[in-house]
């Protein structure tokens, strides 16, 4: 018998590994100011991924700027969507826009001042990106930013795709 335990104990706890999980349920703001929930993101079943970002942070802007230049590619090949969302706070959450405008980002541009996603998430420093599979499953996260690694996300996902 208590080789049957150890044996469920073991099977169990394979399992927990295995379980992706799903997004946590954060109030955020768009631009415009509308209340959006984090854990209704969504890309109609693809994959999509969310880009923490600061108006103030170069690596973070550098990363966007890198992914706006094949954005359109990555969307016609694999249909992705980013999600930018900025932990801005006070007087700099208005310089959110204007950053965005000026970039031409094509995101959805969310707001997170309080850093409440990025922390339920498990970041600590930004430019955090997390890629999420097309049932709303955190499918891999990643700190930080070196020229060409916008190549590894749409790799993951490829990946997402292919499974």
């Amino acid at each position: 018998m208590k080789k049957f335990y150890l044996c469920l104990i073991a099977c169990l706890m394979a399992g927990i590994g295995v379980m992706q999980a799903q997004l946590p349920a954060v109030s955020l703001k768009t631009i415009d100011g509308a209340v959006v929930n984090s854990e209704t993101l969504s890309n109609d079943g693809k994959p999509f991924i969310i880009d923490f970002f600061a108006t103030w942070c170069k690596p973070c802007n550098r990363e966007l700027s890198a992914i706006a230049e094949v954005y359109d590619e990555w969307q016609e090949e694999t249909g992705v969507k980013i999600y930018a969302v900025s932990i801005d706070q006070g007087q700099n959450i208005n310089k959110v826009k204007p950053l965005v405008d000026q970039n031409e980002w094509e995101y959805d541009v969310l707001l997170d001042p309080n850093s409440e996603l990025l922390k339920a998430l498990g970041g600590q420093m930004i430019p955090f990106v997390v890629v999420v599979d097309g049932n709303g499953n955190v499918a891999s996260k990643h700190s930080g930013y070196t020229d060409g690694a916008e190549n590894e996300l749409i790799e993951e996902v490829r990946k997402l795709l292919n499974k």
